[in-house]
């Protein structure tokens, strides 16, 4: 079997199962075995798939088949331009995320000695982002075993100015100084706990304990609003990714909390995705 005819068959067996996104799909496996990209199949795409390799592949094929997700099988993801080691037990970062980030780096641009918490940091997508691009110093606080695993190993790989701290951040708020950060941005679990069984298969791949907000999905922001805020200078800002139809119930948390200026932010599917405010103390 030559590479092509590998990429083609991989294809068609995508597309029968109904797969979103076949050809690309194909190729990524393809390039992960391999090392052929799109340009190379082009020009050398006859070139004979050795044995081993093809076993290796297909076995990749009939993993994703059963849905276990695309990036855990290549055991890495790019989210901003940054490479991120993924596998099971950690979030997976998702262009969604993107919205929030830039709602941060916004913020933070005309700041100077910006020190950020990232709560339910995950994969640390996030934390390293605001570190290399904003110039920050991040902590990033995460409770699961297994994402503080790829969280470190994530900050070291991108030499990125991040303290994991290992937290629950229900509680461990109480361990952080007051008015001391600029920024606290968080992407929280906020799926409802009864919506859980429903999210499609990919996802069920995912840590439940990094999508379940509860039986509202409301839990995490009305802790963190609630309890976090006041480590925050005057001035500071609080921001958020959100769930579908959430931004104005979160929107209202924080006023609540006297947060001003605050706005959300779509994303491409014309969700209201992110919000951010700042809080005002004097």
């Amino acid at each position: 079997m030559t590479i092509k005819q590998a990429y083609s068959k991989i294809k068609a067996m995508f597309s029968e199962k109904g797969f979103d996104a076949p050809d690309f799909e194909a190729l990524s496996l393809i390039n992960y075995v391999t090392g052929f990209d799109r340009h190379s199949l082009i020009a050398h795409g006859e070139n004979k798939l050795e044995n081993s390799k093809e076993d290796f592949l297909f076995s990749l094929v009939q993993k994703r088949l059963s849905h276990i997700p695309l990036q855990y099988i290549l055991g890495e993801w790019s989210f901003y331009g940054f490479d991120f080691t993924v596998g099971e037990g950690v979030l997976i970062p998702r262009d969604d995320t993107e919205v929030v980030v830039n709602l941060c780096l916004d913020f933070l641009k005309d700041r100077t000695d910006k020190k950020v918490i990232d709560l339910c940091a995950g994969s640390g997508a996030i934390s390293v982002v605001l570190s290399k691009l904003a110039d920050a110093d991040v902590t990033a606080v995460e409770l699961s075993e297994k994402a503080f695993e790829y969280l470190d190993k994530n900050i070291r790989s991108n030499n990125a100015d991040v303290n994991a701290v290992k937290g629950d951040i229900l509680s461990c708020y109480a361990d952080f100084d007051d008015e001391k950060y600029d920024l606290i941005v968080s992407n929280p679990p906020y799926i409802k706990s009864e919506d859980i069984p429903t999210l499609q298969d990919e996802v069920q791949f995912e840590p439940e304990m990094a999508l379940d907000g509860g039986v509202s999905g409301f839990d995490f922001y009305e802790s963190i609003i609630e309890n976090w805020s006041a480590k925050l200078k005057d001035g500071g800002a609080l921001a958020f990714e959100l769930g579908e139809n959430q931004a104005e119930y979160v929107s209202a948390l924080m006023k609540e909390k006297g947060f001003v200026n605050i706005r959300t932010e779509l994303d491409l599917g014309g969700v209201r995705r992110a919000i951010i405010g700042t809080i005002m103390k004097k």
